[in-house]
């Protein structure tokens, strides 16, 4: 039997006089439009499939030990800020970050170590201390990426459901070459190949292979020098709680472990949706934070496809998926950074087998998080709490991840080990996987991608599944499946366009009435 929680005091008579939007999903995302939707005069319902709100941002308790699920990066703290400005607060009031340096360490298969900072004096001398030769290239290489940053994320928050909004910015991404690739871009200014993989694997973070996606990528680069890599105190989920508290506190809804069947339709007007146990909540609009594929291959069961029927739904080519494993040590390793990035003996060679041959290769890359180098909270004391993640094919591949968890897991275990946690595996407390079924599985992703379509050029604004739905009016989309994509600046980006597309509460209400 589905139960609802009440997350919220009842609605007053004047907030019931506003219009009512339903937020289908309690990502970033989501949270994040239920934000901007109430600052601008709705009264917001989101609906929510588990049992707690964060989505791919959940978090994980078990033995003492808090594991952030997913995003543990926060690179453009000001897209949060913004939200808390909206219900005028101050997000400094509520959550606590802390700016990491270094940002992380990059540790090459030779054991060489390259260290990634905001320090552009130190980065020079990084870049010197690697090849000499090209520290010229560098700054060259900064300087674009700084110039793709003022035009990809100026990009971000502006809607592309019209051909004609790309189509103005087409000449632009011309004459910045975004017709080449990350790694191109980067090789084109460096000729150490450490150095290059060192500059180019951030698309990683957003479900992209740097040997493909648009060189626009490279304003990762600018992004995190300019604006910093943070940590929100308490962990990611420290900063869903504050973003559910702002929904709440505008008089806002959640309710968990409510699963959405079917988005209700009236004159061919999203009106509102239909819970699992048969639960109707009707609104005004509708949001859908779901991942767009999957939303529009199960939401809408009644409605004739428009553009997204099932053959283009599986015409995309999606991300990669993610192997996560969350473990507890009964020591700390104080040796090991916040953000540690191990690379593995292949770059190019492993990113084909992952994302183009789709094999779970023999070898792997690697992103270690100690959270607990910053914050000791999160472990039992004397302890340290830390996930791995290895990217791995989406399930179009043959792996069975019933019968090669384990397998798979041990194999990491034993690289920490011979690397940089010495007696690893007699010294873990609990341990827990998560892998491409659980990506399908527990958060309705389509071939378990971690970071829904890959983030080609030719998937990316126009060509991407639209803020607008194409399927309905009064239906929006957010979140990682639809413009600008996934990353949490992403997400929290897509909300921001609500705020052109669809109408101000009180506007909606005047023309209802």
């Amino acid at each position: 039997m589905n139960t609802h929680f009440f997350e919220s005091q009842t609605i007053d008579a004047d907030n019931a006089s506003k219009p009512h939007a339903v937020v289908i999903g309690a990502g970033f995302g989501g949270l994040a439009a239920a934000v901007r939707l109430g600052a601008r005069g709705y009264r917001v319902t989101i609906v929510e499939k588990l049992e707690q709100a964060g989505g791919r941002a959940s978090v994980f308790k078990q033995d003492g030990y808090t594991f952030d699920a997913g995003p543990t990066i926060i690179t453009a703290p000001f897209v949060f800020e913004e939200l808390w400005e909206l219900c005028g607060k101050k997000m400094e009031d509520h959550v606590k970050l802390k700016a990491m340096d270094p940002f992380y360490r990059i540790r090459f298969d030779d054991g060489d170590v390259f260290t990634c900072t905001g320090d552009a004096e130190f980065m020079r001398k990084e870049i010197a201390r690697f090849s000499p030769d090209d520290v010229e290239g560098y700054e060259a290489f900064f300087k674009e990426s700084e110039a793709n940053y003022s035009l990809g994320f100026s990009l971000m928050h502006k809607p592309f459901h019209k051909f004609i909004e790309m189509a103005k910015f087409l000449p632009e991404l011309v004459k910045k070459r975004a017709d080449r690739t990350v790694y191109g871009h980067v090789a084109k200014h460096i000729k150490n190949e450490k150095l290059r993989i060192a500059l180019s694997f951030h698309p990683l973070f957003v479900g992209g292979n740097p040997m493909k996606v648009t060189s626009v990528y490279s304003l990762i680069a600018y992004l995190e020098r300019q604006y910093g890599v943070h940590y929100a105190f308490g962990g990611t989920g420290a900063l869903v709680q504050g973003l559910v508290d702002l929904v709440q506190g505008q008089g806002g809804t959640l309710l968990l472990n409510s699963p959405v069947s079917e988005v209700l339709v009236e004159n061919d007007r999203a009106s509102g949706v239909k819970l699992d146990d048969g639960l109707e909540i009707k609104s005004d609009i509708v949001v859908s934070n779901a991942d767009s594929a999957w939303g529009y291959s199960n939401l809408l069961p009644k409605h004739k496809p428009k553009r997204w029927t099932r053959k283009k739904i599986k015409s995309v080519n999606y991300s990669m998926s993610l192997f996560v494993w969350y473990f507890g040590t009964n020591k700390k390793y104080e040796e090991v950074d916040h953000h540690t990035i191990l690379m593995g003996p292949r770059y190019q060679g492993l990113l084909k087998d992952i994302f183009q041959k789709k094999i779970l290769a023999d070898d792997f890359s690697l992103y270690l998080h100690r959270p607990t180098a910053t914050d000791a909270s999160l472990a039992p004391e004397g302890c340290d709490a830390f996930y791995v993640l290895s990217p791995v094919p989406h399930l179009e591949s043959d792996v069975d991840w019933d019968t090669m968890a384990e397998p798979y897991r041990r194999k990491i275990e034993k690289r920490l080990e011979e690397t940089v946690m010495p007696s690893l595996s007699s010294s873990i407390e609990t341990s827990l996987v998560f892998t491409p079924l659980d990506f399908r599985d527990r958060l309705n992703a389509p071939n378990g991608a971690a970071f829904g379509p890959e983030p080609l050029f030719t998937q990316s604004g126009w060509f991407r599944p639209h803020n607008v739905s194409e399927e309905l009016e009064g239906l929006y989309l957010v979140g990682a499946g639809t413009h600008p994509g996934a990353g949490l600046p992403g997400v929290v980006t897509s909300a921001q366009v609500l705020d052109t597309v669809v109408p101000h509460g009180e506007t909606l209400r005047q023309k209802v009435s």
